[in-house]
């Protein structure tokens, strides 16, 4: 969805309420997502994806002992579809996700992360709507490990809808992640895990 259709509200396919009950009753080899009204099934991670996962929590732990990145923690995003989202990670206070459901609100984290998966749904999903999750729920950041293309894209600012800062490094780089996430990442590692 681009900014200018930002008010116009597509007929969603099923209800949040049938999307929980059903997203409850998947298997575990599948995560399901609501994302812009519509059912997102989000593939099943390979071992490099878990291993870059490790890898930022890890550079997390380290430069801002502070937070917790917490894997799969279901989000609600997009106040006005009232959309479910699982990003891979989610950058908050220690112990924000005390006592919360199995989807929280997005109030309070600071970072929502995505690494890639190499499937047909990759693009739409992960580089388009996303963002647009993300930054109408008001993360202040969101990271994407984008291994296609051997980058990391940093979105900033949400405003609106859409974030309005973005910005690409490629693996290898020092990434300055800003503020209120505020550590710089060592992307070396990466290239290790470069098809």
């Amino acid at each position: 969805m681009t900014p200018s259709t930002a008010g116009h509200t597509p007929h969603a396919q099923m209800s949040v309420e049938e999307f929980e009950q059903l997203a409850r009753s998947a298997p575990e080899t599948v995560t399901l997502e609501l994302i812009n009204g519509k059912l997102e099934v989000k593939p099943v991670p390979d071992g490099d994806h878990g291993t870059i996962f490790m890898w930022l929590l890890r550079q997390c732990m380290q430069h801002r002992p502070d937070l917790d990145l917490h894997p799969e923690q279901g989000l609600m995003v997009e106040a006005y579809r009232q959309g479910r989202a699982r990003p891979d990670g989610a950058l908050a206070p220690r112990r924000h996700f005390a006592g919360q459901g199995e989807w929280a609100p997005a109030d309070g984290v600071l970072m929502a992360v995505e690494v890639t998966s190499y499937d047909h749904d990759t693009d739409r999903r992960d580089r388009a709507e996303k963002p647009h999750g993300y930054a109408t729920a008001g993360i202040p950041v969101y990271l994407l490990i984008d291994r296609e293309h051997g980058t990391l894209v940093v979105h900033s600012e949400p405003d609106k809808g859409r974030y309005r800062q973005q910005h690409s490094y490629d693996y290898g780089d020092a990434v300055a992640l800003p503020h209120p996430v505020s550590i710089t990442l060592d992307t070396e590692e990466l290239k290790d895990y470069a098809r």
